[in-house]
């Protein structure tokens, strides 16, 4: 029981992320969104969108997120994901 409780309760700090809406829409194509749609419904993620986040270098050339304030890129879409999902850990 006390196994079950503690992934219920799980006491690993959230995660926020902010996305800027003109990156997603530059980097993500369909078979992305549904893999970022997947990671999203992480209870441990707390995410929101943003039109800008005022990155506009970074925007142009690469998929990028702030994770807890601090900018995490990838090379491509697949990247970022993959070190999204290594922040969970």
């Amino acid at each position: 029981m006390k196994n079950l409780l503690s992934k219920v309760f799980s006491k690993k700090a959230k995660i926020q992320i902010e996305f800027c809406q003109n990156n997603l829409d530059r980097f993500l194509n369909e078979q992305t969104i549904a893999d970022y749609g997947k990671f999203l419904e992480n209870p441990r993620i707390q995410y929101k969108e943003y039109e800008c986040l005022s990155e506009c270098k970074l925007c142009k050339n690469t998929p990028y997120a702030k994770v807890n304030g601090q900018i995490m890129s990838g090379e491509d879409s697949q990247d970022l994901l993959n070190k999204l999902y290594d922040e969970l850990k």
